[in-house]
């Protein structure tokens, strides 16, 4: 995958911003901006404020004219709202992409800095790709759509989820990743037994990545002062400094996406708990490959009730593995 480039969605949301920044400065309502550049439909300002409408240059340009922006920053401008449009240029950077991955894709292109809390599904930047494919499947059920035929599609899903893992190990500036998983992620719930122990031996060969941080996060470990995170979420830093960072909150069928930075800041304190509870990245390594090697032997009785393998859990006092 070539370097980084901006994404469409980011571009977007970053022309959405300033040009609400330029009416806020001007003292203008949305009334009365619509009144002014003649548009029939209040609406068009807002989805171009918050960044959820492709922006035609037209439009971009009668709002400048209206906020009499001259000079570099109309450049800049005009610019991004090329970029913004541009979607089969950015969709080149990938062999194949479907729209359920494309909000993903586009979000995590051009990024610096990523970081990911999950506690029950493996993120999508490091599934392999059996998991992959178990994880479309074992949702499809949930899908309402007679219009969609799931056996054709399903190979398309997974080859595109693929490509966007691309990401983490292209040669040029790939973002640093860092992620805390539950330990209950990789349980015996998360799949049959062959498939999760390819998803240990994924997870282990992507945190030799130099730009890779993993940490897992025992199940009987406290994180801070008994707190207890209430969903998966993700946090994203830009290249570009300008690019509002972005926070996305993992629901069933929808992500929650915010710039807000009192959340980020919020979300960004909650990640730093969960990273001090884990495992280090060295501990989470040496786990991987016990639990590769467990996987491997006879099966385990996973009944819980009459099992007999004792918990591992961080000491919090040496910061090491022990048997408890």
């Amino acid at each position: 995958m070539p370097a980084a480039q901006p994404s469409p969605i980011l571009r977007r949301r970053r022309l959405g911003l300033e040009l609400r920044r330029l009416r806020e400065s001007a003292k203008l309502t949305g009334d009365q901006v619509i009144e002014a550049v003649g548009w029939a439909s209040a609406s068009k300002l807002s989805r171009l404020e918050n960044g959820r409408s492709r922006p035609d240059l037209r439009d971009v340009l009668d709002l400048l004219d209206l906020y009499k922006v001259t000079g570099p920053l109309r450049d800049e401008l005009t610019a991004i709202t090329g970029e913004a449009g541009d979607i089969r240029s950015w969709l080149r950077s990938y062999p194949v992409m479907t729209p359920r991955q494309r909000g993903y894709a586009e979000l995590e292109a051009g990024c610096a800095e990523i970081r990911e809390y999950s506690p029950v599904i493996v993120p999508g930047l490091l599934q392999s790709k059996a998991y992959v494919k178990l994880r479309i499947l074992s949702s499809r059920q949930l899908v309402n759509d007679p219009d969609r035929d799931d056996t054709e599609d399903t190979d398309t899903e997974v080859a595109a989820r693929m490509a966007r893992q691309s990401l983490l190990t292209r040669d040029v500036e790939p973002p640093h990743y860092s992620a805390v998983i539950e330990e209950a992620a990789l349980g015996v719930r998360a799949g049959p037994r062959e498939v999760v122990r390819a998803q240990l031996i994924q997870l282990r060969k992507l945190a030799l990545l130099p730009n890779v941080t993993l940490q897992v996060l025992p199940s009987e470990q406290t994180i801070a002062d008994w707190y207890l995170p209430h969903t998966a979420f993700s946090l994203y830093r830009f290249a570009e400094p300008q690019d509002p960072e972005t926070l996305a909150i993992e629901g069933l069928s929808t992500n929650l996406m915010l710039t807000d930075q009192d959340e980020i800041s919020t979300y960004s304190v909650v990640f730093e708990w969960l990273q001090d509870s884990a495992l280090s990245p060295e501990e989470t390594l040496s786990w991987l490959a016990d639990e590769v090697g467990q996987r491997s032997g006879p099966i385990r009785n996973s009944a819980g009730r009459g099992s007999t393998v004792p918990p591992i859990q961080r000491s919090r006092r040496t910061g090491r593995l022990t048997e408890q």
